[in-house]
Parts: C-alpha cells; sequence; structure tokens
C-alpha cells in the first residue's frame, strides 16, 4: 500500500513538471506569436485575425480526425510524436520569424514583396501545424493520461485535474510576463531566439518525463480498439439495482462491441482513402451525439461564445473606456486569482456533493456573477445607445469606403486628449496645458466598466469549476476506445462557439454595442447552464436537489494507481 502510494505521488511530481513545461511554453507561443504578427505587419490586425481564423477553422474540422488518431496508435507514440511536432513547429516558426525580422527590408523587394507574403503565409501555417499538434497532447495527456494513472479513484482523478488547471492559470500569467519583459527590454528577435531555445530545451525534459511516467504505469500499455470489461461502468444501473440514480455509479453506458471485433483486412481502393477522413469527421460528432454527456459538454461549448474573458475584445474594450495597459495587467492576475479559487472549490464541492452536482452549483455562482455585467450596461459610463445601429460602423466600412483609421506618430501623441479624460492611475493622460478647459472632454464615469470586470473577475469561480466538472464527466463517462474522438470533437465545438463571437463582433463592432454582446453573451452563458441543468436532472432525477451527498462508492487506497477493475 506505502509503495503503490509512494508510485502514485512520484507520477503526479513528473506529469505536474510535465504540465509547467508544456503549458509555459504553449502560453509564451500564444501571447508572443500574435504580437510577432502585428509588429511584422506594420501595427496592422490583419495577420493576426488570419491567424486566429486559421486556428479556429483546422481545430474546427480536424479534432474529430485528430481524437480518431489519437484512439488508433498507442499511448506512448501518441504523446511522443505530438511533442516533437509540437515543438519542432515552434522551433521552425521562431527561426523563420528571426530571419524575416532581420532582412524584412531585402524582402521587401524581391519579386515586388511576393517572397514576404509566402513568408507570413509559411509562418501562420507552422503555427497552425504547432497548434494541432498542440491539441493532441492536450487530448492524449490531460483528457487519457491521467485517467489511467489515477486507475478507479475519482478522488485522484479531481485533483489531479484542479492541479493541471491550477498549473494553467499560473502559466497564464507568468508565460505573458517573461516574453513581455524579454520583448520590452530586448527586441522581437530576441524574444523568438527565447521562445525557440526554451522549446528546444524543455522538449529533451518533457520527452524524458512522459517515458518515465510510461514505465511506471504499466496500465498505459494496455490500449485496444476493443471495449474491454474493464472500461464498461454502467451510467445508469436502474435496471441492475434498486438504488435510485446517484451520481457515483453512473459512469460509462454499456456499448455494443461486435462493432469493434477485428475484420479481415480488405484492399482499400483510392477513393475510399480519400472519403475515410470525411467518414471519420461525421462518425465523429455522431458518436459525440449518442454520448450521454453530450447536454454537458454541449453546455461547455455554450460558454465560450462570450465577450466576458480577457481576450483580446474585453481588453479593447476596456481601453476605449480609459483603461490603462498596469490595470489590466492587475485584473488579469486577478481574475488567474480567481481562476485558481475555482479549481479549489471544485474539490471541495465534488467531495461534498458530489461530481454532477458540483457543475450544477458552479453554473449558479457564475450566473449570479454575471448578473453584475448586465447590471453594468445601463450604469453610468456605460457606452450602450440603443439609437445607434450595432452594424453603423461596418456598413461604413464596406458600402461607403470610409477609411481605416491610421496609426498616430509619436509627435502627434502630445497633441492628442484621451476622449474618456481619466486620471493618470487609469491611462497616464493629462490635459494639456493650452486646451480650453470648456472643451475639455467630461471624464467617464467608472462606474459601469468596474462592475463589467467585478462581475468577470468574480464569474471564474464558477467558469472554472463547472470546466472541470464536465472534463472529468468526460473523462468518466467515455469509453476509452473513443476518448480521443469525443475530446476531439469537444474542442471542436469549442472552437465552433469562439470563432461564432469573434464574428459576432465583427459585426458589431463598435463600442455602443458592446452593451449588446454582453447581453448576448449572458443569454449564451444561461442556455448552456440550462443545457447542463438538463443533464444533471436527467441522470440524478429527484436526488439532484439533495445535496452533502457525495459519490456512494470510493475507492479504497489499496487499489494501486492504473488499476482498472470494474466498479
Amino acid at each position: 500500500k506505502i509503495v503503490n502510494l509512494c508510485a502514485y505521488k512520484v507520477q503526479i511530481v513528473m506529469l505536474s513538471m510535465y504540465s509547467l513545461l508544456i503549458l509555459k511554453g504553449d502560453r509564451m507561443w500564444h501571447f508572443a506569436v500574435s504580437v510577432f504578427l502585428v509588429e511584422l505587419y506594420g501595427n496592422s490586425l490583419l495577420l493576426t485575425a488570419v491567424y486566429g481564423l486559421v486556428v479556429a477553422g483546422s481545430v474546427l474540422l480536424l479534432g474529430a480526425i485528430i481524437g480518431d488518431w489519437v484512439d488508433k496508435n498507442s499511448r506512448l507514440k501518441v504523446a511522443q510524436t505530438s511533442l516533437v511536432v509540437q515543438n519542432a513547429s515552434v522551433i521552425l516558426c521562431g527561426i523563420i520569424l528571426m530571419m524575416i525580422f532581420l532582412f524584412k527590408t531585402q524582402l521587401l523587394t524581391l519579386y515586388h514583396g511576393w517572397l514576404l507574403t509566402m513568408c507570413y503565409i509559411l509562418v501562420i501555417t507552422v503555427a497552425n501545424i504547432a497548434n494541432l499538434a498542440s491539441t493532441a497532447t492536450a487530448i492524449t495527456i490531460q483528457r487519457d493520461w491521467i485517467v489511467v494513472v489515477a486507475g478507479e479513484d475519482r478522488s485522484k482523478l479531481a485533483d489531479m485535474n484542479a492541479t493541471i488547471r491550477r498549473i494553467d492559470q499560473l502559466t497564464n500569467i507568468l508565460a505573458p510576463m517573461a516574453v513581455g519583459q524579454i520583448m520590452t527590454f530586448g527586441s522581437p528577435m530576441i524574444g523568438c531566439g527565447f521562445i525557440s531555445g526554451w522549446n528546444l530545451m524543455s522538449m529533451c525534459v518533457e520527452y524524458l518525463l512522459l517515458w518515465k511516467v510510461y514505465q511506471k504505469t504499466p496500465t498505459l500499455a494496455l490500449k485496444s480498439a476493443k471495449v474491454e470489461e474493464s472500461e464498461l461502468k454502467q451510467l445508469n444501473v436502474k435496471k441492475e439495482c434498486d438504488m435510485k440514480p446517484a451520481e457515483g455509479v453512473q459512469l460509462i453506458v454499456e456499448k455494443d462491441v461486435t462493432g469493434f471485433e477485428p475484420q479481415q483486412e480488405k484492399e482499400v481502393s483510392c477513393a475510399a482513402r480519400i472519403a475515410e477522413p470525411f467518414i471519420t469527421f461525421r462518425d465523429g460528432w455522431v458518436a459525440y451525439y449518442n454520448q450521454p454527456v453530450f447536454l454537458a459538454g454541449m453546455g461547455l461549448a455554450f460558454l465560450y461564445m462570450t465577450v466576458l474573458g480577457f481576450d483580446c475584445i474585453t481588453t479593447g474594450y476596456a481601453y476605449t473606456q480609459g483603461l490603462s495597459g498596469s490595470v489590466l495587467s492587475l485584473l488579469m492576475g486577478a481574475s488567474a486569482v480567481t481562476g485558481i479559487m475555482g479549481t479549489v472549490a471544485f474539490t471541495w464541492l465534488r467531495h461534498k456533493c458530489g461530481l454532477v452536482r458540483t457543475g450544477l452549483i458552479s453554473g449558479v455562482a457564475q450566473l449570479a456573477c454575471l448578473v453584475l455585467c448586465v447590471i453594468s450596461v445601463f450604469m453610468p459610463g456605460s457606452p450602450l445607445d440603443l439609437t445607434v445601429s450595432p452594424f453603423a460602423d461596418l456598413s461604413a466600412r464596406l458600402f461607403e469606403s470610409e477609411p481605416l483609421p491610421t496609426m498616430v506618430s509619436p509627435e502627434d501623441k502630445s497633441e492628442m486628449v484621451f476622449a474618456t479624460g481619466m486620471p493618470n492611475l487609469l491611462n497616464g493622460s493629462t490635459t494639456p496645458a493650452n486646451s480650453d478647459p470648456e472643451m475639455s472632454p467630461e471624464p467617464v464615469p467608472l462606474i459601469s466598466v468596474s462592475l463589467l470586470f467585478a462581475g468577470v473577475i468574480a464569474a471564474r469561480v464558477g467558469l472554472w469549476s463547472f470546466d472541470l466538472t464536465v472534463t472529468q464527466l468526460l473523462q468518466e463517462n467515455v469509453v476509452e476506445s473513443e476518448r480521443g474522438i469525443i475530446n476531439g470533437v469537444q474542442n471542436s465545438m469549442n472552437y465552433l462557439l469562439d470563432l461564432l463571437h469573434f464574428i459576432m463582433v465583427i459585426l458589431a463592432p463598435n463600442p455602443e454595442a458592446f452593451g449588446l454582446l454582453v447581453l448576448i453573451s449572458v443569454s449564451f452563458v444561461a442556455m448552456g447552464h440550462i443545457m447542463y441543468f438538463r443533464f444533471a436532472q436527467k441522470n440524478l432525477g429527484k436526488q439532484l436537489f439533495v445535496c452533502c451527498t457525495p459519490d456512494p462508492k470510493t475507492v479504497s487506497d489499496s487499489s494501486p494507481p492504473g488499476n482498472t477493475s470494474t466498479v
């Protein structure tokens, strides 16, 4: 027993170190690549927008295919291949960016600038490959490996999920800070070199850690396309026992295994090979729809259709309201702290109330906090103006040929007056001494933007607790042979709703319409939690509101890590 416990702790430490290294590299790269693209294209967001569109579209179309590849290959091969491809792509992309920064002037003159354009396309393509490999890594490690390492102990699985999410939140703060400081006191080229060097060194350590975890967990080597009896844990056992629906017993619906019987090899035609990815795409989405946790997964995906997060959209809106970069960095730090609090709340609520009820409580908490965002729309300082068409700015750009705003030169910055008139603490701007006081813009009240960010930050507790709940439901309720493809489709759903929220902002980009975007976002979040409520109601019935009822079965500590005995 003591030996098994020590081995489990060693596995946890190594997986945590691996997660820290790979997540830090991921966060640094995702933060830096957008900055690099803006720097390359003359302070324009065009390349960044194209990159975001390519990434979202690729995961949307290839998520199921990536997941199917994860299912059909051995765990070690998938983890090693995705790790090497991801890091090698980042290293190559960093080298290409360094060359562009060094020889951009010469590249502009060659072939009328087409060579530079091809370099941009190459950078976006290689960066997209890195993101797809990162998706495969996340599926195989965070959705499969840790399930096998935790064995049948759901408490260990919950702790491992929470630990990885805390590491994710910490790297979300530290990684951009590190890259930002290097680029501020150095240059973008030095930043490219640093990220390439980091990925080269960390890849070796990550590879070694994966190999050690694989060696210490023999069950990771046991993977078959056939559904093993040890993997079948009944989602609904009403017919087998007289127990009422209780969440810890409801795990996996037993599936017909006849379809997994090996068949004689047949010669595959060229047309069949071409059609195979499309068939995999269709089968993946059908399998996802037929999952018992389909509504829970859809509920999580709907949470991505929101502007209430610390992305470029909310940050841009904050700048229009006069908040400075330093204030925004503090707010992002506060959101990461509340995110970590959400992981702690998840483990405590799951222990007290059970997994399914934890998601319900987390959803209520998130919606309660988002009420502040709804109130902020109608408070003083809100730019909401229903008399202005949300599409006015879009129609002006497309149909009236209104020129795009140009960057202001440093010489002209001193002559500009911030329209918000915020104090120095917020935007560092002051009213010019020679300006007419009567013509000075009135300060915008901070009540609206303060309530908005208070709601966003507070809602992170419920958001991340809910995210962990759905993640563990997918881990526990999806058969081992389908974990990859189901989680691949889940990633595709998440990217689809995320893509829709960007389209929504493109259609209504003016600040006067941001209040409407907030209301639409809260509506989608509410719909997501309604879907989850329906899932919880179907699975727990009348026991849904009987709180303080933990899982009926607790796994003894004597079960070795990685053991997958039948519950």
